[in-house]
């Protein structure tokens, strides 16, 4: 029987939404094992002088606890 957590883990481009995604992977990668998926929950973005400086996302990482 395999148990999995889910952690949240918020991060932020000045690309893009997906860039934003990829990067907040990509590190959650380097300390949590075993992850099997991701949700993305909440998009925002900052604005500044009528333009988007930075993509924001908030997201959930699921991961098998090891045996």
């Amino acid at each position: 029987m395999a148990v999995a957590r889910v952690t949240e883990v918020v991060c932020s481009s000045d690309k893009s939404f997906q860039d934003a995604v990829e990067q907040g992977i990509e590190r959650a990668a380097r300390t949590l094992r075993g992850m099997t998926g991701c949700k993305v929950l909440e998009q925002k973005a900052k604005i500044i002088d009528g333009r988007i400086s930075e993509y924001r996302v908030q997201m959930a990482i699921t991961f098998v606890l090891d045996e």
